[in-house]
């Protein structure tokens, strides 16, 4: 059985795919920007993991209804939340 990942590990998966979404040239600019507040969102070291995530997903939740996003965009979007609502304090 694997070992559950901690929370700067879930945080630091979500920030690779994060990354992935930003400097995707296909998908559009507003949700390449939503991408970068919620990377920026997560490397905030002041803030505690639990809050870093929420701030996340909060940025992110706002996007997810965008008829613009591109499919798989949208599945890694939903796969990146999944993540951080897992992150608690």
């Amino acid at each position: 059985m694997a070992m559950p990942l901690d929370n700067e590990a879930k945080i630091r998966n979500a920030m690779y795919m994060l990354l992935s979404i930003i400097n995707d040239a296909g998908v559009p600019r507003n949700i390449r920007r939503a991408a970068t507040e919620a990377l920026n969102q997560l490397r905030d070291e002041k803030l505690s993991p639990g809050v870093r995530a929420a701030n996340a997903v909060s940025i992110l939740d706002s996007i997810v209804q965008d008829p613009n996003m591109p499919r798989h965009t949208f599945t890694r979007v939903l796969q990146i939340i999944a993540i951080l609502e897992t992150v608690r304090d």
